[in-house]
């Protein structure tokens, strides 16, 4: 057990009325909480970064819990994708800002508690700004920029940082930028290439699992704040859902980490975007060409010659499509020959992420003329076809 709180919470905002007493007593009658923990939880100030999978069941349960001031930093609205995973949201907030639907659900829960709301994109800008009144910062995000982003500014602030990823059945979690442990730089120095690793969209996640992880999110920030049991400093949880595994792997803490190492580097929020995007030897990005859904259709109704290519996975052929040679990218290097690399080659995928990253294979294969569909598929679908299926 833990001798205290990683974190100071004593402000004063403590007092119970006495429909609180009856509402947090599952909580009090247990003597690792009681009124002394219920007390550390009401004055806590925590922010949750992103509305979505994960911050839907961090901000409902840790409203649940009592804890005093919640903020949620999200720019994003609500999408009827979104439905299948992030359960603070509703089909009648279909269009709203996430963060104004988020409000409505945890003040419902908890009536209690203050909610501080930043309708805004998290940067370099304002990160500093934004995470200066909060004790801990939950990381609700889907892309690394905005993790390295987050992970930085809470080492450079001081503050635990509660992470966790999910992708298709696996998710993982642990609290990093802790004064003993590693930071999530410490674990992962650099991030992969842009189309390595499969986003939510492109890839897929079980519904449930956000909801799994988050939950799991929400426990580690309620032990920080009672400073009970053993937070995952130190420690990724990596969850395997279809086998409905879990295991650990230990992170130490990286003497050479630019951030939380023994001789920082970095010592200021820096450009993430770039950070996270592949340069060439020149430092600079390289260039996939593209063409826009409109361009596309001006080629095809000209009768150009040009072969287009669908690089998704075969389920995806059912729900939407071109008339296209197929090849699932994790098969493009193989199954190269059945392409002519004297024709003109147009590449699909769902979004655009696989087909940019099926131009660069091809390229490095001698392919000259090839080229990807901005925006895939699903911009084919709302600019040129609107009768096709988005996903």
């Amino acid at each position: 057990m833990a001798e205290k709180s990683m974190l100071d919470t004593t402000d004063g905002r403590t007092d119970f009325s006495k429909d609180e007493i009856l509402r947090y007593s599952r909580h009090l009658v247990m003597s690792e909480v009681a009124l002394a923990g219920q007390k550390k939880l009401k004055a806590a100030r925590v922010l949750c970064v992103g509305a979505g999978g994960l911050g839907s069941p961090v901000l409902m349960y840790l409203a649940a819990a009592g804890v005093g001031t919640l903020g949620v930093i999200d720019f994003d609205v609500v999408d009827p994708t979104n439905l299948q995973r992030q359960v603070i949201h509703g089909t009648g907030s279909i269009g709203r800002y996430k963060v104004d639907s988020a409000i409505e659900r945890i003040h419902d829960i908890n009536p209690n508690i203050q909610v501080r709301v930043f309708r805004e994109r998290l940067t370099s800008e304002n990160a500093l700004d934004v995470i200066a009144d909060f004790d801990l910062i939950v990381d609700g995000t889907d892309n690394f920029p905005t993790r390295y982003l987050v992970n930085d500014a809470c080492v450079l602030s001081g503050k635990p940082y509660v992470y966790a990823s999910v992708l298709r059945f696996e998710g993982q979690a642990s609290v990093f930028a802790s004064p003993e442990g590693p930071c999530y730089r410490c674990l992962f120095p650099e991030p992969p290439p842009p189309g390595m690793v499969s986003s939510c969209g492109d890839g897929g996640v079980l519904g449930v699992l956000p909801g799994l992880l988050g939950m799991i999110q929400a426990t580690e920030t309620v032990k920080l704040i009672l400073g009970s049991g053993e937070p995952l400093v130190g420690r990724l949880l990596m969850v395997e859902a279809l086998g409905m595994r879990f295991r650990e792997i230990q992170v130490h803490k990286d003497p050479r980490c630019p951030v939380c190492g023994d001789h920082p580097t970095v010592r200021s929020l820096i450009d993430y975007e770039r950070f996270c995007t592949v340069r060439g030897e020149d430092g600079e990005t390289p260039d996939v060409s593209s063409i826009s859904p409109e361009g596309l259709k001006i080629l095809i109704e000209a009768g150009g010659e040009i072969d287009l290519l669908d690089v998704r996975d075969p389920h995806e052929y059912d729900i939407s499509g071109l008339d296209a040679h197929r090849i699932p990218l994790d098969e493009l290097l193989s199954r190269i020959q059945e392409l002519d690399s004297k024709r003109e080659i147009v590449v699909y995928c769902r979004s655009g992420v696989r087909s940019a990253r099926a131009v660069e294979l091809l390229r490095g294969c001698g392919f000259k003329r090839v080229r990807h569909l901005s925006g895939g598929i699903n911009a084919w679908a709302d600019r040129i076809d609107r009768t096709m299926a988005k996903y």
